[in-house]
């Protein structure tokens, strides 16, 4: 009887926790949880690193200005000045300025490449030429409308001068009897009257003839 009460104290010991253990908010989740995909992240190398056939560090100095879809812009600016020369300008200038030298580089390359004899100097001197011209033809324009504008006002002083003369010096208004003969009322019968007569005198002496 003793060894059946001690069972039953020992089963009723295990089977009730005691009140200081705690739960895990794990243990309310559902124990067949997918795990979170992880996304892999790949880096392409610039533009400089994979014409050079090198690894592109973290910090390359090259990467922020050749990106990897514009080759043609770092392999320009390596024919002419070559990578170590970059890299070296690079270094030398604030990031603020590396953008502009970068642009001054490629497009000092591309003109060089297209005129090996003057390089970007010829380019230079084609498009000062250019601007001779348009400051020249400006000129000539500017001539034209001042000319245009004074042509105008001497214009507009004689028309005033004019319309102010104008009445005094305008003749009296001469009569329409003067030049246009208004016949009396009747003097074209008397007239007809006259010539019938002549004409009947005349018609007369020819039959007693």
């Amino acid at each position: 009887m003793e060894s059946s009460s001690d069972t039953t104290t020992a089963t009723t010991i295990t089977s009730s926790p005691p009140s200081s253990w705690s739960v895990s908010p794990s243990s309310s989740s559902p124990p067949n949880s997918p795990p979170s995909p992880q996304v892999a992240v790949v880096v392409s190398p610039c533009a400089a690193c994979k014409i050079l056939r090198r690894r592109c560090a973290e910090k390359c100095v090259l990467a922020p200005y050749f990106p990897p879809n514009d080759p043609i812009k770092f392999t320009t600016a390596h024919r002419v000045f070559g990578a170590s020369n970059i890299i070296k300008f690079l270094q030398e200038l604030p990031e603020f300025q590396r953008a502009d030298a970068v642009s001054s580089m490629v497009y000092e390359a591309n003109a060089r490449l297209r005129d090996p004899v003057y390089g970007c100097a010829g380019a230079i001197c084609q498009l000062q030429k250019q601007v001779n011209e348009l400051q020249v033809q400006l000129a000539q324009a500017q001539a034209e409308v001042v000319n245009m504008q004074c042509e105008q006002a001497n214009f507009m002083t004689l028309f005033c001068m004019e319309m102010t003369q104008s009445p005094q010096a305008s003749p009296p208004q001469q009569s329409l009897d003067n030049f246009t003969y208004i016949p009396q009322y009747g003097s074209s019968q008397n007239n007809m009257s006259i010539l019938d007569e002549n004409n009947v005198g005349s018609i007369w002496e020819t039959l007693w003839t």
